[in-house]
């Protein structure tokens, strides 16, 4: 076994290594950026070495000074963990002529299943069936919209190059075929530096289920059973469970042996995923999709029904080991279920949020596991992947993984953050979800109900009675107290704050925190809370819970039954989001880069029209003209760096004179 491993990843999945690492007494290296010097994974690992700037091109995909960091530490072996350069043949080759074990696959086994399109007519001719479509090298826009009419629409649009959704699109009708293409190319260059596009008939009703292969360089391959990853949105998964509730034993035998046929015909060796998309009245007719060789970001469901540690798999693999079992040793036990907490807001579109990490609390229950990045403290930044952690949970049965998952969730706090716990949540909740009814359209098809912009009275009777023990200065003087004293009777303590759509709300607390009416809005409700070291003991008509709290400048946080909110307290001065700004304002709804201006000043646009596209977290975001008019201001260019609300352009609404010309 290795002596010292360097780590070529960052986040949570490094801080996963590690743990193996030292649990199997290797020394764990760790690598990081500029914007990563302070992070958990760095912290954790026993020696640690600056690759660069912030830009992911200068640090996590450099691969020379990811070669000179493992020469540093004296790094034998080198796991990429998954996204960066995990499937990347040249740093796969760059590391065996540096002398370094690359813990994954060979690198003519990540060449082959690294291009879509090879991959597919690999596996077709072992025999895997594979999705209608055309897959030929090298295809033009021309040649796509000519495939497209040959396999019929709705059609998926695939890049070659990588995966993980970017790139996808999916088109309905020939005449958003054009615009998806250059979309797409410009992603899957941006992402994976090539812009190489495929295409193939898109499934109805898809289920996505995947199958966990293993295997050693003496000839022994084996699966693990497979994992339900239906549940997606934008092509991102965002729940995954083993096993899936849709295969029988027999089926499950089936997908496990066209996995091992495929991980045979490329002379696959390590830890890898086949990937099935699945029409969802017909489990019998798999289509492999791609395979992806390396660690999934859900594979520690299959780690908890199966006992195994993959990591410690692979680098076994990796030091020459042969595996010590063989497919009949392979046992499932019970049922697991991941989530992916993200750090954005699922009422604002799913945009990237960000910010410093003031409170977290992350669950600690038998049954339950996190992979995480977090502490208090941390930095959320928008530069890298929007994923914080993962919350896994495992029971005898689906129903009781489901609902050990939801009870964790609940004790899942992070303050400072915005994050989509509370979408999650909610999703679990759904009936279809229960009853294992999945298909790959079901968030989108149900994304109004599980998105929710309410926030319930009590989160804003505890921002009052927060802000009012925090004003309490424990002096009996009635002249030093802050909070409304009077000699005819208490008067209120009002706070504005930001309301849903940009409204401005009020909140006024009328009494002692000890005994309160608070007025929110048009409401007002009985209330009074006890301060605790993180938070206040709440009671509001009669119903008593514990809410965490934490404040950023103008933004309290509260966490209370199970869900985070923010509350921004506006000064008096201050306009409500939205509220009375002009007409043709265009601001960044998120941190992050500009990466195309498609206009300037002067233009004539209309509404809808795209004006910027912005970048946040590998996920582009376009910013269209809010009214018929011309662009009168653009303050950005390509590659500026943007804050949240910041204004970058002003369409200037065209007047009566305009309007019927």
């Amino acid at each position: 076994m290795f002596e010292t491993v360097l780590i070529a990843n960052r986040g949570e999945i490094a801080v996963r290594i590690t743990r193996t690492l030292r649990r199997l007494g290797i020394r764990a290296g760790a690598v990081y950026s500029d914007a990563d010097a302070g992070a958990r994974h760095v912290r954790e690992a026993d020696v640690a070495v600056r690759l660069g700037p912030a830009a992911a091109r200068e640090s996590y995909l450099s691969v020379e000074r990811l070669l000179e960091a493992a020469a540093r530490t004296g790094a034998q072996a080198v796991p990429p963990g998954y996204g960066f350069l995990a499937e990347n043949t040249a740093f796969a080759r760059a590391c065996a002529d540096a002398g370094l074990v690359f813990v994954g696959p060979p690198a003519s086994a990540v060449e082959v299943m690294g291009d879509k399109i090879r991959a597919k007519q690999t596996v077709s001719a072992a025999g895997v069936p594979v999705v209608p479509g055309r897959t030929d090298l090298g295809m033009t826009d021309a040649d796509l919209a000519e495939a497209a009419d040959e396999v019929g629409y709705p059609v998926l649009v695939k890049p070659s190059a990588g995966g993980g959704g970017k790139g996808m699109r999916l088109v309905h009708e020939k005449l958003l075929l054009a615009d998806a293409l250059v979309s797409a190319r410009r992603e899957a260059a941006s992402s994976f530096g090539d812009d190489t596009l495929f295409l193939e008939r898109f499934v109805l009703t898809p289920r996505h289920i995947e199958v966990q292969v293993l295997a050693d360089a003496h000839g022994t391959t084996v699966h693990l059973g497979e994992r339900e990853c239906s549940l997606q949105r934008r092509h991102q998964k965002v729940v995954e469970e083993a096993p899936s509730v849709l295969l029988d034993a027999a089926q499950r035998a089936r997908y496990g042996e066209l996995a091992v046929a495929t991980a045979r015909a490329v002379g696959y060796t390590g830890a890898g995923t086949v990937e099935f998309i699945v029409p969802g009245d017909a489990p019998d007719e798999p289509f492999f999709m791609e395979m992806n060789t390396r660690l999934q970001v859900e594979h520690p469901v299959t780690e908890l029904v199966t006992g195994l540690d993959l990591v410690e798999q692979q680098l076994r693999v990796a030091a020459g080991e042969r595996l010590a079992f063989g497919q009949a040793g392979v046992r499932l036990t019970g049922h697991a279920v991941e989530v992916r907490v993200y750090a954005e807001d699922p009422a604002r579109g799913f945009l990237p949020t960000g910010g410093p990490a003031l409170l977290v609390r992350e669950p600690a229950e038998d049954g339950v596991r996190v992979d995480s990045s977090l502490f208090e403290g941390a930095a959320v930044g928008t530069t890298y992947d929007p994923m914080l952690s993962k919350v896994v949970a495992w029971g005898p049965d689906r129903s009781t993984a489901l609902a050990s998952l939801d009870r964790a969730l609940a004790a899942n706090v992070v303050l400072g953050v915005g994050t989509n716990t509370a979408f999650l949540r909610r999703l679990l909740q759904h009936p279809d979800v229960r009853a294992g009814r999945l298909d790959t359209g079901l968030i989108e098809r149900e994304l109004d109900g599980l998105v929710s912009g309410d926030v319930p009275v009590e989160v804003h009777a505890a921002f009052g009675l927060h802000r009012l023990l925090a004003l309490e200065t424990g002096s009996p003087d009635p002249w030093a107290m802050t909070g409304g004293w009077r000699l005819s009777g208490a008067a209120a303590t009002s706070w504005t704050v930001a309301g849903l759509d940009g409204a401005r709300l009020h909140v006024a607390v009328t009494g002692t925190p000890s005994a309160a009416r608070v007025g929110v809005g048009d409401r007002e409700v009985a209330a009074s809370a006890e301060r605790l070291p993180d938070g206040l003991l709440l009671t509001v008509d009669g119903s008593t819970r514990r809410v965490l709290t934490a404040t950023d400048g103008a933004t309290t946080w509260l966490h209370l039954d199970g869900t985070a909110h923010a509350v921004v307290e506006l000064a008096p001065e201050r306009r409500g989001a939205g509220a009375g700004s002009h007409d043709g304002d265009v601001r960044s709804p998120m941190p992050g880069a500009v990466i195309a201006v498609r206009a300037s000043v002067g233009d004539e646009v209309t509404t809808g029209d795209v004006l910027l596209v912005v970048e946040a977290m590998k996920m582009e975001h376009a910013l269209i003209a809010p009214v018929d008019g011309a662009v009168s201001e653009l303050s950005v260019r390509v590659g500026d760096q943007v804050a949240v609300d910041q204004l970058l352009a002003v369409v200037t609404p065209a007047g009566p004179a305009d309007a019927t010309r």
